[in-house]
């Protein structure tokens, strides 16, 4: 009888990165891997930072259909991911699957180009977060701490969460994104009841409004999903992982695009519709902190400051929570030492991995801090568009992997066809962001082109690392 095998040669049968890996233990629920990954989207952060943004380089207010556009592409991405899921029972996701498909290299690439976009995204947070404590702590007459005193003091208490058990961070996670979303709901319903500056104009979604510049408009709607295809990472700390991944998947792709499209056209109705491209060019920085004082006073404005304070801080806890799990996958998987790869024995968390990725915070924050660069223009600015590129990468990569899998299997007409759509308006998505990479990463063309070759540095390192993979397999008894 001839065996199954996959692309790479291994039994078909053998899923796991290892022969016999030892398992993260949770009892996360869908509610608890929702909030875990659109904490990682930053609801609060995404409305008060990418909007403005998103109207003043677009000249445009079509920003909640771009979030609606984007809804429908990341649906079309879980339809396939979901598919797919009861067949991969890894928590590697971007590994699991795209090994399963393209083969234990590609896979193991896979794996190392997540692991440095979550990472990038974690120390722009990070850093954005201690500027933002910072303006709190002077608001209220407090001493003028450096911006990078204030992360290291996020990255530590998020190092302490990250080392625990997930449920500890799922609650955390919960209370936080309930806060942020509930202060930005307060806001909206207030602009609506009071019918926003000049009466409800839906100028939003009128053809003046959309247009211009639609396509950055969808580009900052893509960047405020990312971590929405995370669920995937929790498997293994899920209660019943077939049934809850995919329902978290759904769960948080409609969640994060209803709230982004009702919550940035209620600001923008807040304004005066139209008027608002104007309101977000005269202030990006403080758009929403403005009309939450112009709608709620004062203390409004504090108010939504501390929970944007707070939306970043949930942001970075929950990319310290993924970036752990691809580490502690590569360690499994013998690309990395086997002692990342450990489980904590009292908290079932990757605590060796967790701890992996908190030096290396430090160590990189450190460099960074030292060189004097500018928290937001710098670094928040440059690695959160490293971050969106490698992520628009995998998520091509993975759905290009179901279509694959469920065509080589004699999978449904129905599923193929969305995972070819999804496919198709992906790398639609990848080639908007690469063409706008100098916007996206705040820099010159030079650096723009240095990012938009690290990922594939990282991808062809990741796939020379399979081979350490492949042996240590080998040698497993």
């Amino acid at each position: 009888m001839t065996e199954v095998v996959n692309a790479d040669n291994t039994p078909r049968g053998d899923t796991s990165p290892e022969r016999h890996p030892a398992k993260l233990r949770g009892h996360l629920g869908v509610p608890a891997i929702v909030l875990m990954v659109v904490a990682a989207a930053a609801p609060l952060s995404t409305i008060g930072g990418n909007v403005p943004i998103a109207m003043v380089l677009g000249n445009t207010t079509g920003i909640p259909v771009a979030f609606i556009v984007a809804g429908v592409i990341f649906l079309l991405f879980a339809a396939s991911f979901v598919a797919m899921s009861k067949y991969v029972t890894d928590a590697g996701a971007f590994y699991a699957y795209i090994r399963e498909s393209l083969g234990r290299a590609a896979g193991t690439g896979a794996a190392v180009l997540a692991l440095p976009a979550y990472m990038a995204t974690l120390l722009a947070v990070a850093a954005y977060d201690g500027v933002i404590l910072n303006g709190l702590i002077t608001r209220f007459d407090g001493p003028n701490i450096p911006w990078w005193v204030l992360t290291g003091v996020v990255l530590a208490i998020v190092a302490w969460l990250g080392y625990r058990d997930i449920d500890l961070s799922a609650k955390v996670l919960g209370v936080f994104l309930v806060s942020e979303v509930a202060i930005l709901l307060v806001l909206d319903l207030v602009i609506v009841v009071r019918g926003g500056e000049h009466g409800i104009t839906g100028d939003s979604f009128t053809p003046q409004g959309i247009a211009g510049g639609f396509g950055i408009a969808l580009l900052y709607a893509l960047w405020g999903f990312v971590g929405v295809e995370a669920t995937a990472v929790f498997r293994d700390e899920a209660k019943d992982p077939d049934r809850t991944v995919p329902r978290a998947t759904y769960w948080a792709v409609g969640i994060v695009a209803a709230f982004y499209a009702f919550s940035s056209w209620a600001l923008i109705e807040g304004n005066g519709g139209h008027d608002a491209i104007q309101a977000a060019k005269d202030d990006p920085d403080n758009f929403m902190v403005n009309t939450a004082q112009q709608y709620l006073g004062m203390v409004g404005r504090d108010l939504n400051t501390a929970f944007w304070f707070v939306s970043v801080f949930a942001c970075a806890l929950a990319f310290h929570n993924i970036s752990s799990r691809y580490a502690f996958v590569l360690g499994q998987s013998g690309v990395f030492s086997k002692k990342i790869g450990h489980v904590h024995p009292r908290h079932g968390s990757p605590s060796n991995s967790s701890l992996v990725i908190t030096v290396a915070s430090f160590v990189i924050m450190a460099v960074l801090a030292a060189l004097k660069l500018d928290p937001v223009l710098q670094i928040f600015g440059p690695l959160g568009g490293l971050g969106i590129l490698a992520l628009a990468i995998l998520w091509l990569l993975t759905t290009v992997s179901v279509v694959i899998f469920f065509r080589r299997r004699g999978g449904s007409t129905g599923t193929v066809v969305l995972a070819s759509a999804a496919t198709l308006v992906l790398a639609a998505a990848l080639v908007l962001v690469v063409s706008n990479l100098t916007l996206v990463v705040g820099g010159t063309a030079t650096l723009a082109a240095i990012f938009g070759v690290m990922p594939l540095v990282f991808f062809g390192v990741g796939m020379l690392l399979s081979r350490r993979a492949t042996a240590e397999l080998s040698a497993a008894p």
